[in-house]
């Protein structure tokens, strides 16, 4: 009863409009007149002890490095770098793309400006040089969302705070499996591209190689900086998030030279306008999350779950379905703020690594960012390219398929992800 309340409620403000921070604040209060436990003292205090967090400190100061990374000139660095490194090969702005998308994607964390980023830069050039519209829009936003799964990565923090799971392991665990979805990604783009008739660009010299190179190094130090300092415990993930903003500025204003004071004001005020949206959004789910424990709904879904149980790879494909239809509808942050705290304690009873679990989560509400109906991240794309929805929906289908493969190949063979995660957490 309780469990179907709450998601009906949540369900139903979320169906008439109603942001989904405020859907959660209702739902939550829907519980506690249930249980007769309505106060508004609790509840204000609940939304102020949810975001009194340590470990989301982090999440403002990877966005100030996000936009400065923007707006900078480091995604323009390392953009060129990868062009004078392959792309004179046939299709190679697409692998330049690829190569761009993982690289800033240790720079960031953040899809849709991955995504943004990309089209801005590469889409004119793809067009130019007569590649298929509806094929380079799906690569380009297929490849931004490489950067939630790659540290630093903000839904990885957020499904640390909210299922409790060490950040640290996330990030480290989360670079194979990004790695591997860039793989997936060139193997697709060579399939068809293989017989296309494109206009391909001269390859560089060695001393534009070099310039480039030269040029790009102080961008590539970042996620190098990032993953060295949380691998070898020199900082926590929170600590790597204010180091990784301090050396953006530091590099933008002192080597590059882009970042003057008016850029560096609005910097500060699209982070800060990001960190209120999340942070309130963070506030509203952990309300949700503590009601959810004392309703105990996650006992009644295990009730549900249970025949499940004793068979993890099992469970995990039913949860993953599960989680893949509502990502296709919803944002990723509130897919894992409302998600997360039901499945953990099922998580856990079926003896499923935690980190894996998160990191499988991640994986699949990162892929309903380019599916439709929603698709978040298609729909920056085909704002910032002008290209029609259908048109990138049709170019993404290949990319989204190889997504899914590997995401059934990490179900049932959880070595290619626990392995890795595992070496490098060491």
């Amino acid at each position: 009863m309780t469990l179907a309340l709450f998601l009906g409620v949540l369900i139903g403000s979320i169906l008439l409009g109603l942001p989904v921070a405020f859907a959660l604040l209702l739902a939550a209060m829907a519980l506690m007149l249930q249980m007769g436990l309505f106060s508004a003292d609790i509840l204000a205090q609940s939304l102020i002890n949810g975001v009194d967090s340590f470990p989301l400190l982090a999440i403002p100061f990877f966005l100030v490095a996000g936009e400065v990374m923007a707006t900078g000139g480091l995604s323009q660095r390392i953009v060129r770098m990868a062009m004078v490194m392959i792309g004179h090969r046939r299709g190679g702005l697409g692998y330049v793309a690829v190569l761009t998308a993982i690289l800033i994607a240790g720079l960031s964390g953040s899809a849709v400006a991955d995504a943004a980023a990309l089209v801005a830069i590469l889409y004119p050039m793809m067009k130019k040089a007569g590649y298929p519209e509806g094929s380079s829009v799906g690569l380009l936003a297929s490849g931004g969302i490489i950067a939630p799964v790659i540290p630093p990565s903000l839904p990885l923090i957020l499904i640390g705070v909210a299922g409790n799971i060490s950040i640290k392991n996330l990030f480290l665990g989360g670079i194979a499996p990004g790695l591997m979805m860039g793989a997936a990604l060139i193997l697709v783009w060579w399939w068809l591209m293989r017989k296309e008739d494109l206009e391909t660009i001269e390859r560089a010299t060695g001393a534009e190689r070099l310039v480039a190179f030269r040029e790009g190094i102080w961008a590539l130090f970042l996620p190098i900086i990032i993953i060295g300092g949380i691998r070898f415990g020199i900082f926590t993930p929170t600590e790597a998030a204010v180091v990784a903003a301090v050396y953006a500025i530091l590099i933008s204003v002192v080597v590059y030279r882009e970042l003057t004071m008016k850029l560096f004001f609005r910097v500060l005020v699209n982070a800060g306008r990001t960190t209120a949206m999340v942070m309130f959004l963070v506030g509203c789910a952990m309300v949700a999350a503590w009601l959810i424990t004392v309703a105990q709904l996650p006992q009644q879904l295990a009730q549900m779950l249970g025949p499940l149980v004793e068979s993890p790879r099992l469970l995990m494909l039913v949860i993953m379905i599960i989680v893949l239809a509502v990502g296709m509808v919803m944002d990723l942050a509130p897919t894992v703020l409302i998600l997360v705290p039901l499945l953990m304690p099922v998580i856990k009873l079926a003896g499923i690594d935690p980190v894996y679990f998160g990191l499988m989560f991640v994986i699949n509400t990162s892929i309903g960012l380019i599916t439709p109906p929603v698709g978040n991240v298609l729909n920056v794309v085909c704002g910032v390219s002008r290209v029609p929805m259908s048109k990138a929906v049709t170019g993404a289908f290949p990319f989204i398929l190889a997504y899914l493969l590997l995401l059934l190949a990490f179900i049932f063979v959880p070595e290619l992800v626990t392995v890795p995660m595992n070496w490098f957490i060491g």
